[in-house]
This record gives structure tokens, sequence and C-alpha cells, in this order.
């Protein structure tokens, strides 16, 4: 059983910027922790993923774009795109396309399951419901305050 900060009604009036960052910051040390502990960053871990589902493979300028709203990564991901090359987790072709390799895609597949574990650690306890009105909740603060949440689908 969880124990609360506060009571409900102290709660109620707690600022949601403070609790917003406060589960930022757990639930990424949570996160990156475990994926660190297979070898893989998160940054990392967003450009197996993408490279996992393209055949075709990806460009530097793709991955970087597509994961340009995760976090503010941005141009920042590229020493994880060279780090993956460096060791053998993607290959670049004459085409100047990333492809994953199958050590990539064995560090996927680990990493996979270890975001499956943290999702059902992180969401123990929590329904589905509680948790779709806590991300609706989430995104009309995000509106409300002149946010566009259509740019920020994760």
């Amino acid at each position: 059983m969880v124990e609360y900060s506060h009571a409900d009604d102290e709660l109620v009036r707690q600022p949601i910027v403070y609790w917003a960052w406060a589960a930022n910051k757990t639930l990424m040390a949570y996160v990156r922790g475990r994926l660190a502990a297979i070898g893989v960053t998160q940054p990392q871990w967003w450009v197996l993923n993408q490279a996992v589902h393209s055949p075709d493979g990806i460009t530097r300028e793709e991955a970087i774009s597509a994961n340009q709203m995760n976090l503010d990564v941005g141009a920042g991901l590229a020493p994880d795109i060279d780090l993956l090359v460096e060791r053998g987790m993607l290959t670049r072709g004459e085409d100047d396309r990333l492809r994953i390799t199958a050590e990539g895609r064995a560090l996927h597949q680990r990493a996979a399951e270890t975001q499956r574990r943290n999702r059902g650690v992180v969401h123990a306890g929590i329904s589905d419901e509680e948790y779709l009105t806590t991300l609706k909740v989430l995104q009309r603060m995000i509106h409300n305050a002149g946010g566009d949440v259509s740019a920020l689908g994760a």
C-alpha cells in the first residue's frame, strides 16, 4: 500500500509542476538505470527500436528527426548513433542508411523485455482506467497552459 505524502485535502493543493518533475526524475532514473544494466542508453534504445521496425534502414537524420521530441534529445542523439555503429549494433550501408544487425536485434530484444518489465513494475496497482485518466488530465493541463499535445506524441 502506498503511503501518500499528504492527506487528500492537502494533496489537492499541491503544485502539479513539482509532482510532474518528481515523477519524471524518479521514473527516468528507474528506466535508464535498468537499460544501462543491459548495456544500452535510453536514446540508443529509441534508435534500435526505430531501426528494428525499418526494413529499409533509417538515415541518421531520420533517427534524429523522429526522436526530436523525446526529452529534447534532438541532435544530441548523434553520439548514441555513432556508438551503436561502433559496437556493431547498426551498420551503415553504401546508401548511408543504418540497418540493425543480428547483435543489434538481440540487444533490442533484451531492451524490449526490460521495458516490458519496467512498465509492469511502474504500473503495479494502477488500472488502465487510472493511467488513461492521468494522461488525459496531464494533456488537458498542457493544453490549458498553451501547449500543443499533438506535437508532443511519444
